[in-house]
This record gives C-alpha cells, sequence and structure tokens, in this order.
C-alpha cells in the first residue's frame, strides 16, 4: 500500500521551485510525449488574499518534436484552512486541492471532457500528479513527477 505524506497547509507546502517530468500518454492513438521543466510557486497577493503564482516552463516532446511550453495558474487560499483554490492565469476556475491527508482527488469539467487530477505527496521534497482526460475529444494519461529544487538537467 502506498503512503502519502499528510501536508498541514498546501501553499506553505508548494512554496518555492521545483524541477518536473511528465509523461503524457494518448490511450487512443498510443502517441507519448515528455515535458521536462521547472515550475515555481511564488508569492502571490490578490486584495487581501495571498497565494500563490505557479508558473511552469521547460520543453515538450511530442511525435518527435521539440517544443518550447509554459502555463501560469493561481493558488489561492482555498474554503477551509491549509486548502487552495486553484484557478487558470485568467481567473477562472481550474479545481480545488486539499492535502490534508496526503491525497487529493478532484475533477475539472472542460467542454465535453473530464479531467480527473490525483495529487500525491510522497514526502517533503517529492509529490505526484496523474490526470486523466476523457471524452470525445481527449483520451489522455498526464503523470507528472516533481523534485524540490531550481536545477533542470539540460536535454543531450
Amino acid at each position: 500500500m502506498d503512503e502519502f505524506r499528510p501536508v498541514a497547509d498546501v501553499l506553505l507546502y508548494l512554496a518555492g521551485s521545483w524541477r518536473l517530468e511528465r509523461s503524457v500518454r494518448d490511450l487512443a492513438g498510443r502517441d507519448e510525449g515528455t515535458f521536462t521543466g521547472t515550475t515555481t510557486f511564488s508569492p502571490l497577493y490578490e486584495g487581501v488574499s495571498r497565494g500563490l503564482l505557479h508558473h511552469e516552463s521547460g520543453t515538450f516532446v511530442w511525435q518527435g518534436v521539440a517544443r518550447p511550453a509554459e502555463r501560469t495558474l493561481r493558488f489561492l487560499p482555498g474554503a477551509t484552512p491549509g486548502t487552495a483554490d486553484v484557478r487558470f492565469a485568467d481567473g477562472r476556475p481550474f479545481h480545488d486541492l486539499d492535502l490534508t491527508s496526503g491525497r487529493w482527488v478532484t475533477d475539472h469539467p472542460c467542454a465535453a471532457d473530464l479531467y480527473r487530477g490525483e495529487f500525491t505527496v510522497l514526502d517533503e521534497d517529492h509529490w505526484r500528479t496523474v490526470w486523466r482526460v476523457a471524452g470525445p475529444a481527449k483520451d489522455l494519461v498526464l503523470t507528472t513527477d516533481y523534485v524540490r529544487g531550481t536545477t533542470v538537467q539540460p536535454s543531450a
């Protein structure tokens, strides 16, 4: 049985820089890709709320073609202490996040597709997300492993 590390405050836990490796599998087409890069959770002040600005950047390789890629999310304090309300860069809701048990499952409907995310804290310096995307437009599994730190090994 897997062990999860409970996190009292998700925003405090995530703050800082992380290296990440993501595998992307298209279950319908059998294609596979990777994303390697960094993500930084830096202080964000929105009105009276204190949260984190999540900025991810790196290289996405799909069907043998490497491209730069990035995204930005906002992690704001959630409805209960220690949780987060995750939003897209433009403020639209994405999902909730509660790692007080060390594991969280959440959904995000996107048009006719459903994104189901599973977040797992492995220890103080490692966490993982697995997003299963299912619907008429997509059939994907995205698995991302995060390791606390700032350096990324250059691609060969």
